[in-house]
């Protein structure tokens, strides 16, 4: 008996407005770079800037995804 593989495509992505999903897309591009920018800006923080804002180095990336997903 051979496997058969099933290929279904989303119906979401072609459904809808077009408009909507390119502002979505535009939503979620928005809100990469604000967590890239946010990691950007704690890795050049001091051991000692980054205990002053109560954080260390394990949580930066921690802390740049509740600031960029969490909080909308």
């Amino acid at each position: 008996m051979a496997a058969v593989n099933q290929i279904s495509t989303h119906k979401a992505v072609f459904s809808g407005n077009a408009l909507s999903w390119i502002e979505e897309l535009r939503v979620k591009f928005a809100n990469y770079r604000l967590y890239r920018q946010t990691v950007n800006e704690l890795n050049e923080l001091t051991m000692r800037e980054l205990a002053d804002l109560g954080l260390n180095r394990s949580m930066i990336k921690r802390v740049a995804y509740q600031a960029a997903y969490e909080n909308n």
